[in-house]
């Protein structure tokens, strides 16, 4: 399968990109800064700024799926007016070139526990809440998206701990509520597995429309 890969050089995008290329596909990766990233088989780096619609169309044109793990930087002071305006213009472009099939990765704020989402929460961290809030946000767009075949995979809250982790292949499947351990403690998943489940959905077509989320 083609497959147009956005934040390729990021946490969680460097995982799909090895999970990509481990199953034979053929990766075009989006990248402002292309010489961030080695030379590999079956991958070209396009030069390329996710803010702008048009950068978008021009380097996804002709493939079968985008995959998207687009982030404005956590430490951005303008986090979420930049998340919103590259997730926008990402669909867009993607819309513009004719690809149908969208996988994003999003956040776990809007995942919901005893009726309420988290990013709503009393004691949710206020450092990264402008970031959450934004990928809430995109989830509400997305979900009135009418022309692309959209998935959104939500990661439980334990993934910004930033350890990769090992990949086993393994996860339980949620949709809207935060998946729990049978101790009580919040789900969690590395990487390398919430890139296998991503990369599993846009293999088997499945998750179309609708948000899901994984955890051990």
């Amino acid at each position: 399968m083609k497959v147009a890969l956005i934040g390729a050089t990021g946490f969680v995008g460097a995982a799909l990109l090895d999970e990509l290329l481990g199953r034979g596909h053929e990766v075009t990766a989006l990248a402002r800064h292309p010489e961030k990233l080695a030379v590999r088989d079956h991958l070209k780096v396009v030069r390329a700024d996710v803010l702008k619609a048009e950068d978008v169309k021009a380097a996804v044109s002709g493939v079968d799926a985008v995959l998207s793990a687009y982030n404005a930087g956590w430490t951005n002071p303008n986090i979420y007016n930049d998340f919103m305006i590259g997730s926008r213009a990402i669909a867009e472009g993607t819309k513009a070139a004719g690809v149908a099939r969208y996988l994003v990765v999003g956040g776990a704020g809007s995942l919901y526990i005893n009726g309420q989402q988290l990013v709503d929460s009393p004691d949710f961290p206020a450092a990264i809440k402008p970031g959450a809030t934004a990928a809430r946000d995109m989830l509400t767009e997305l979900q009135s998206e009418t022309t692309l075949d959209w998935t959104l995979l939500s990661p439980p809250i334990a993934l910004h701990l930033g350890e990769r982790g090992e990949r086993t292949g393994q996860y339980r499947v949620g949709k809207d509520e935060l998946l729990m351990q049978p101790d009580g403690a919040p789900g969690t998943i590395s990487v390398a597995d919430l890139a296998v489940a991503l990369v599993d959905a846009l293999e088997q077509g499945t998750h179309q429309r609708e948000r899901f989320t994984v955890g051990y």
